[in-house]
């Protein structure tokens, strides 16, 4: 009984512990959530007070947008190859920095680094490097001989959205580094041991033991790469713009551009469910994918 009216207690101060949060979160989340889906059956231009509601007439105009299209290709473009590139840099980092045995943490430190810069200041650090005329990249090929090599990266369209992509690959690899990195020190040693006594050499031992052992630090890096990858919006405002014309503009970007360029606030909001929803669709069969992966390991 006594223990019945300490736990009600407990539970009554719980919750008004926990009440200035929620509010909060109502206040800044939840309830603009909602507003944001009234907001997208409307032509509100986000300043005045003229608020009309148009129906389904902003997804109709979605669905038949080839601007729209070509951001979805982009969108898909820089998440298929984000959630791959990443992943295997930042395995192959930490399976590098797990073997060293002198200064490992001078390399975690090293590899890291990039993610502790903001995506403002990485885009301009590569919008220096990748700089037709004076640019890194190009003075190097000039150095080396292959001036012939020389690129507009960014101007481009054949060549910007690559190198958006092997920019961002460079800044948040470090990321998913350090979450494999604590999947492979979980792995019992006495596993490759065994491995190599029975002849496994180093690429099977890892093919075998390591990558399947690693299922778990893979499904949460594959998730956040995937989802960081959908709203990817940074590298893209200070790096392109968007352009060369359109060529690298995706779903999140023109949600920015429409909405407070344009001042279409309905059409972008309406953008920015869809988005939510591709997001929430993507998630849903990754997860399911990849925990199937984990139970047959």
């Amino acid at each position: 009984m006594m223990a019945n009216i300490k736990k009600k207690k407990w539970t009554n101060y719980a919750f008004w512990f926990l009440l200035p949060a929620l509010l909060v979160y109502t206040g800044f989340v939840i309830v603009p959530t909602l507003s944001s889906v009234y907001l997208s059956f409307t032509s509100w231009d986000g300043i005045s007070d003229d608020i009309r509601f148009i129906g389904l007439d902003n997804f109709i105009e979605i669905a038949k947008s080839p601007r729209v299209h070509n951001a979805l290709k982009n969108t898909m473009i820089f998440a298929v190859a984000l959630v791959v590139l990443e992943n295997v840099v930042a395995l192959a980092l930490a399976v590098l920095v797990d073997q060293v045995r002198w200064f490992r943490n001078l390399f975690r430190s090293i590899f890291y680094f990039p993610v502790l810069m903001s995506g403002i200041i990485m885009g301009f650090i590569w919008m220096i490097i990748l700089n037709y005329n004076f640019g890194v990249m190009n003075q190097l090929l000039d150095m080396t001989g292959l001036g012939s090599l020389k690129t507009d990266w960014l101007g481009d369209p054949d060549y910007a959205l690559i190198s958006i992509i092997l920019s961002t690959v460079w800044k948040a690899a470090g990321y998913y580094m350090i979450i494999y990195l604590a999947g492979l020190q979980g792995i019992p040693q006495e596993l490759n041991e065994a491995a190599s006594i029975d002849g496994a050499n180093r690429w099977q031992q890892f093919r075998h033991i390591t990558f399947p052992l690693l299922a778990g630090a893979t499904t949460v890096c594959v998730m956040l790469s995937m989802i960081g990858s959908l709203k990817i919006f940074d590298q893209i405002a200070v790096m392109t713009d968007g352009g060369p014309g359109f060529a690298t503009e995706t779903l999140t970007y023109i949600i920015y551009k429409v909405g407070f360029g344009e001042l279409r606030q309905g059409f972008g909001t309406a953008l920015a469910i869809v988005l939510f929803a591709l997001t929430l669709i993507i998630s849903l069969i990754q997860i399911k994918l990849l925990r199937k992966r984990e139970v047959q390991m």
